[in-house]
């Protein structure tokens, strides 16, 4: 299953689609980008006059790239438009604010997967490879 595939196959889009390219995956992970556009809605009161990118928003980007992508990947052509996704559990330590407009990559590394329960080791970094947020997100795939 090829890169542009596994994004169609993803269970979202616009405004809540935040996979831009995955650049590599395989069995142990994936990496992927996002650019956050200073059009979405929630910057006009996150903060207000300044503004800044969401935890939950940038745990939902290392879930879809970290998670949800791989889990894809991993399913290959098990996965339909009945799988059901869902996130079971994260642990997310936030270290440098997200900025409109900037760009963050993903790195996850698979810790398990089975039963249907894949669990990711991620983290993000910003355009100048500094950490912004790093963490343990679990999701089933069933």
């Amino acid at each position: 299953m090829n890169t542009a595939e596994i994004i169609s196959k993803l269970p979202y889009s616009k405004p809540f689609l935040f996979v831009d390219e995955i650049i590599n995956i395989n069995e142990n992970g994936v990496v992927g980008n996002y650019t956050f556009d200073a059009n979405l809605d929630f910057y006009k009161g996150h903060f207000k006059d300044n503004p800044v990118t969401p935890g939950v928003i940038l745990t939902e980007v290392m879930a879809q790239i970290g998670v949800v992508c791989l889990g894809i990947f991993l399913l290959n052509n098990e996965i339909n438009k009945n799988t059901l996704i869902a996130l079971t559990s994260n642990e997310i330590e936030f270290l440098k604010p997200v900025y409109p407009n900037e760009k963050v990559t993903v790195i996850s590394e698979k810790i398990y997967f089975r039963f249907g329960k894949l669990k990711c080791k991620v983290k993000m970094l910003n355009a100048k490879n500094d950490e912004v947020c790093s963490g343990t997100i679990a999701g089933m795939m069933v």
